[in-house]
C-alpha cells in the first residue's frame, strides 16, 4: 500500500527484506536509530545481505580483507562509522535508511532525518517537562508488551532510573532489575542502582564484574565480535546481558537518553574550547600545555589530570575532529606515528572526518555547537557504538533489548526543544530531569554523570597485561605490517611504568589485534545462514 514509504509508519527497532515477486526488486530498510545491524556486499555478481559479517563470510564467494580506510576510521573513533565496514567489500546500510535491488542496480536512501530545528512557540518547561514524562511513559508501556519474561537494566543514572520508574508504574507485577558492580571504588555506581531500586520496591539482582572474569570474557568477545569495538564498557553489557539472560527474555534500557538529551560532558566542554581559543597562542604552548602533561598520572574514573589531556589533545582542531578526538582513541598526529609506511599509503587523515562534517553541514545550524554535537552523536556514536555494543552482545546471549528513549516521537519532541532546555550552563539534561523528579530519589538528578566506565588502565597494568604483551608483541605487529612495532612497544611500557595512560590506544590496538586474528589471520569457515540475489 505504502510502497518504500512503509519505512516512514514503523516505530521501534527493525532491519528486515522484502522480495517483491511482481515487480522482481528487492527493498532491505534498517531503523531510525540503527538498533538493529543490517551488512550487505555484492560478491561474484551475487547481492549478499545478512545482520553481521560472519554470516555473509560464509558464502564462498567472500573473501575477508580489511578495509585500510576503515582501520583508519576505526583508529579515530573506536569503531567503524556507516556505509563502510572493516572489510573490503562489505558495507553497512546507515541508520533510517533503505536499499533497493533492481535490474542489477543497488540504490541507498535516506528516509528519515532528525530535525533540531526548534519548534514554535517554545513550550514553557512546565508544558514540555510533562509532554516528555507523557510520552517516556507511552514509550515504556509499548515497550513492556511481551510474551515472555521482562526485566530493566538499571545502572542508578537518571536514563535508566526514568525507564525504570515508568515501567514500574505501569506494571500490574513486581518488576525485575539487573546492574553490575566493580570493586575498583570510582568505577562502581551499583550503590546507587540498589538504591534506585529499593525505592522503586524491583526484585534487583546484581552481578560483579572482577579482572579475572574480565580476562575470561575478552576471549569470548574475540569469538563473536566480527567487527572491531574498542568500546571497553562492551564487557560489562556482555556480562550483563548474559547475567540478565539467566532470569528474562526481553529487557529495557536507557540508551539514548544521553544523545537526545545533551548528557555528555563534552558538550558544554565544546564551550568551554572556545574560551580556551582566546587564549593567547603563547600562553597556551608555553604555560599551560606543558603544566597539563607534567600532571601526574592517575589511573581513577574520568581522573582530572586524564580530562585535561584529552582536553589539550583535541582542542587546536575544529569542531567535528575535537569532538571525536575527545571520544575516541588515536589523534591524525598519533595514527601517523603508529600506523606502518604501507599502511599509510593510500590514505590520508583529511579522510578521516570528511563524512562527519558533511553530517554537520547537513543536519543543524554551525552557530549552534551543542545541537551540532547531539546530531552527530545520534548518527554517529549512537548508532555505531552505543547500539552496535549492547545488540551485540545481548544478541550473543539471545536477550531482547528495548531503548524506550528511541521512540520516534520521545526523539524527535527532544530535538524540537531549544538547546538551553538540554544543556543550561553545566547542567545536562535539564528538561529530562524536571520530567522525572517526581518518580525518582533526589540523589538521582542531582549527581553527576559518570558513566559506564571499565577500570582497564589497571587491568593493563596487571591481569591483563600477559594477554596485551602476547597479542601486541612487536613480532606479532611486524608479522601484520600494519602498526610500527616499536610505537607499540612504548605505549606499553609508559602506561606500565605510570609515565602515561594509554588505556584508550592499548584498548584500541587491543580489539582490532583480537578481531584480525579470529577473522583475517585465522578465518573460520562459519556456519551461518546467508541470503542472496542475483545482482
Amino acid at each position: 500500500e505504502y510502497g518504500t514509504q512503509m519505512v516512514e509508519h514503523l516505530n521501534g527497532m527493525f532491519a528486515f527484506a522484502l522480495w517483491d515477486a511482481r515487480s522482481r526488486r528487492l527493498f532491505i530498510a534498517r531503523d531510525r536509530f540503527g538498533e538493529k545491524p543490517l551488512y550487505w556486499g555484492v560478491f561474484d555478481g551475487v547481492f549478499l545481505f545478512a545482520s553481521e559479517p560472519k554470516a555473509l563470510l560464509a558464502h564462498p564467494s567472500v573473501r575477508p580483507s580489511l578495509n585500510i580506510n576503515a582501520l583508519r576510521q576505526y583508529l579515530s573513533f573506536d569503531y567503524v562509522p556507516a556505509p563502510l565496514s572493516i572489510y573490503e567489500g562489505i558495507q553497512k546500510l546507515p541508520a533510517a535508511h533503505y536499499l533497493t535491488v533492481e535490474d542489477g542496480r543497488v540504490e541507498v536512501s535516506q528516509y528519515w532525518r532528525l530535525s533540531y530545528k526548534t519548534r514554535e512557540p517554545v513550550p514553557s518547561e512546565d508544558e514540555a517537562a510533562h509532554r516528555l514524562e507523557s510520552l517516556l511513559a507511552e514509550s515504556v508501556r509499548m515497550r513492556m508488551v511481551s510474551d515472555v519474561p521482562l526485566g530493566i537494566l538499571l545502572s542508578g543514572g537518571v536514563d535508566s532510573s526514568a525507564v525504570a520508574a515508568l515501567a514500574v508504574r505501569a506494571s500490574s507485577e513486581t518488576v525485575k532489575t539487573f546492574s553490575i558492580s566493580f570493586a575498583e571504588s570510582s568505577f562502581d555506581e551499583s550503590a546507587y542502582a540498589r538504591a534506585v531500586a529499593s525505592f522503586l520496591g524491583t526484585d534487583h539482582h546484581e552481578e560483579r564484574l572482577s579482572v579475572d572474569l574480565a580476562a575470561n570474557l575478552v576471549g569470548e568477545i574475540g569469538s563473536w565480535m566480527d567487527e572491531p569495538l574498542s568500546d571497553p564498557s562492551l564487557l560489562p553489557t556482555y556480562l550483563l546481558s548474559r547475567f540478565t539472560r539467566r532470569h528474562v527474555t526481553v529487557a529495557l534500557g536507557g540508551d539514548g537518553g544521553d544523545e537526545l538529551f545533551a548528557g555528555y560532558p563534552m558538550y558544554w566542554a565544546h564551550r568551554l574550547a572556545g574560551l580556551y581559543a582566546r587564549v593567547p597562542r603563547f600562553a597556551r604552548r608555553a604555560l599551560i600545555e606543558p603544566a597539563v602533561r607534567r600532571l601526574p598520572v592517575k589511573t581513577k574514573n574520568l581522573s582530572f589530570d586524564f580530562k585535561a589531556r584529552r582536553f589539550i589533545s583535541g582542542a587546536a582542531y575544529d569542531q567535528v575532529a575535537r569532538h571525536h578526538i575527545w571520544f575516541g582513541s588515536f589523534t591524525p598526529d598519533e595514527q601517523n606515528n603508529l600506523l606502518s609506511a604501507e599502511a599509510l599509503r593510500g590514505t590520508s587523515t583529511d579522510d578521516i572526518y570528511r563524512d562527519a562534517r558533511r553530517l554537520l553541514e547537513e543536519e543543524c545550524d554551525a552557530d549552534n555547537v551543542v545541537e551540532c554535537m547531539q546530531s552527530l552523536d545520534t548518527r554517529l556514536y549512537l548508532a555505531e557504538d552505543i547500539l552496535t555494543k549492547v545488540d551485540r552482545a545481548s544478541m550473543a546471549v539471545s536477550l531482547e533489548v528495548r531503548a524506550p528513549f528511541l521512540d520516534q516521537r520521545v526523539a524527535e519532541f527532544a530535538a524540537s526543544l531549544p538547546a538551553d532546555y538540554k544543556l543550561r550552563g553545566r547542567k545536562s539534561k535539564y528538561i529530562l530531569k524536571r520530567a522525572v523528579a517526581p518518580l525518582l530519589p533526589p540523589f538521582v538528578t542531582r549527581r553527576s554523570k559518570k558513566g559506564f566506565g571499565v577500570p582497564v588502565a589497571e587491568w593493563l597494568k596487571g591481569r591483563l597485561r600477559p594477554l596485551a604483551r602476547d597479542l601486541l608483541s612487536p613480532e606479532r605487529m611486524r608479522k601484520r605490517g600494519l602498526f610500527d612495532a616499536d610505537y607499540v612497544t612504548r605505549l606499553q611500557d609508559e602506561h606500565e611504568h605510570g609515565q602515561a595512560n594509554h588505556r584508550k590506544l592499548l584498548w584500541t590496538l587491543l580489539m582490532f589485534e583480537l578481531w584480525y586474528e579470529s577473522f583475517i589471520a585465522t578465518p573460520r569457515r562459519i556456519e551461518a545462514s546467508v541470503s542472496s540475489r542475483e545482482s
